[in-house]
């Protein structure tokens, strides 16, 4: 097999740059969850991460790698709301200027906190074909900034993959573990480290039905592109995974699967009522698909869910949840 872009190495190293700056979240365990699937289930919750959602674990990975001359010209990043988030905390701790090109349509609750980090927000219009790529090189021409993608990065992935070292120490048991799947940033870096801690054991990363651009591309072998996914899962619009994630996927992930709008909410509203946190769309994707009866091989098995974070507003939330 070709060498991976991501270690497990560059995981560990990665966990002592971002320790003192971000939380080990809790694992979270529910009899009522485990008789309802028929599983031993355990959640990560990374609704409890800084920033609310696992992103903040990449976003200091890459930071606190930047030299002090790199520190001074700034960093820019792009992202619907929780990458944009994280970019902004890390840079406004370790005092970095910080430029965040978000879609003007991005859930306000996710600007307003990017703003509140001290990061300048530029919009632009997906919907209208702006591509922000290309007003992030206009930043990075004119300021000299440099770009910390979302999951294209691989002390991004590495640092994301610190999730799963937690996990795997309160739970070293696991037979599968399932991640929500947008860009393959987390998948990847989860894969690398718990398949050397746990060998033998079930990858398994989850998309919406209308974001499936990481399941397209496994199975075609080469990124795929997809049309900007229409799903209430904001922090899955992914349109296209990168080289590196597919690789990592490709060679260490059992599969992709992927979960409808209504399969997400009813996950959010269980995990609402049952281990009583609110979790976003997005981040509910894994338990969805394991409710929904997705996951191969569940029933008796012991099962490991990210709830990748929890960065939803109260009246979207309770709107998508109302009925069920």
């Amino acid at each position: 097999m070709t060498a991976l872009p991501v270690r497990y190495s560059d995981i560990l190293a990665a966990r002592e740059r971002i320790a003192g700056h971000v939380h080990r979240t809790p694992v979270l365990t529910s009899r009522r969850l485990d008789a309802l699937v028929g599983a031993r289930v355990v959640f990560k919750a990374e609704p409890f991460q800084r920033v609310g959602a696992f992103k903040a674990r990449g976003a200091f990975s890459r930071l606190t790698l930047f030299s002090a001359g790199e520190r001074a010209r700034g960093v820019v990043a792009f992202s619907s709301g929780n990458h944009a988030q994280a970019v902004a905390l890390a840079a406004r701790d370790l005092g970095i200027p910080a430029t965040i090109v978000m879609p003007a349509d991005a859930p306000a609750a996710k600007l307003e906190a990017t703003r509140g980090y001290g990061a300048r927000v530029l919009l632009y219009d997906r919907r209208g074909g702006e591509d922000r790529e290309q007003v992030a090189a206009r930043v990075r021409q004119e300021s000299g900034a440099l770009l910390v993608p979302p999951f294209d990065d691989d002390a991004v992935i590495a640092g994301q993959g610190t999730l799963a070292l937690e996990l795997l120490e309160e739970a070293p048991e696991l037979d599968v573990l399932a991640t929500p799947c947008g860009g393959g940033g987390l998948l990847s870096g989860v894969a690398v480290a718990a398949t050397a801690l746990r060998p033998g054991i079930e990858l398994y990363g989850v998309e919406p039905e209308a974001g499936d651009d990481m399941k397209r591309s496994v199975a075609e072998g080469r990124p795929v592109a997809i049309p900007l996914p229409d799903t209430i899962a904001d922090s899955l619009q992914t349109q296209r995974p990168a080289e590196r994630t597919l690789a990592i996927v490709r060679a260490l992930a059992s599969g992709i699967l992927t979960v409808s709008d209504l399969e997400i909410r009813r996950a959010m509203a269980l995990l609402g009522s049952t281990l009583k946190v609110i979790v976003e769309p997005g981040g509910a994707a894994g338990f969805a698909a394991l409710l929904a009866g997705k996951v191969p091989r569940a029933s008796g098995r012991r099962i490991g869910i990210v709830l990748s974070g929890g960065n939803v507003d109260l009246d979207t939330y309770a709107r998508l949840v109302a009925g069920l």
